[in-house]
């Protein structure tokens, strides 16, 4: 049997939880160009299971949970959290662009649009409902 870390393109996806999963499906490939590459919806118009692609990464998202299954019981939304735990780097070729995009949509910026120490230019910006998101052109590949 072969390591599954050799036969996919990413072994970390991260995996959030929305509220209206459905408007931040629309958002994120509005804003970063992702493309549906597979939304799975419930009966109730909440989303099971989506996943959305840009270039050779993935992320996976859902509507939030009940908090009557088991885990439903572990995430919380950084509203309830006080703020998030974790965030995204996003790498793309384009700062500027990007910046310009999730501002139009109304994204809060947290770190202003700056050139990096370490390299790359990017930006840090909360969405809709509050997840936080780093955006550069640094690689760190």
């Amino acid at each position: 049997m072969s390591d599954p870390a050799t036969r996919t393109r990413s072994t970390i996806i991260p995996c959030l939880r929305y509220r209206d999963a459905p408007a931040a499906i629309d958002w994120l490939c509005k804003v970063f160009g992702f493309e549906k590459q597979l939304v799975v919806p419930n009966d109730d118009g909440s989303i099971a299971h989506a996943q959305l692609a840009l270039g050779n990464g993935m992320i996976m998202l859902g509507s939030v949970p009940s908090t009557e299954t088991e885990f439903g019981r572990l995430m919380k939304q950084p509203d309830e959290a006080g703020g998030e735990t974790q965030s995204a780097y996003l790498i793309v070729g384009d700062a500027d662009a990007v910046y310009a995009r999730a501002k139009a949509a109304g994204a809060k910026i947290a770190i202003e649009i700056k050139d990096e120490d370490y390299g790359g230019r990017g930006f840090s910006f909360h969405d809709p409902e509050g997840h936080l998101w780093n955006v550069g052109t640094y690689d760190p590949w």
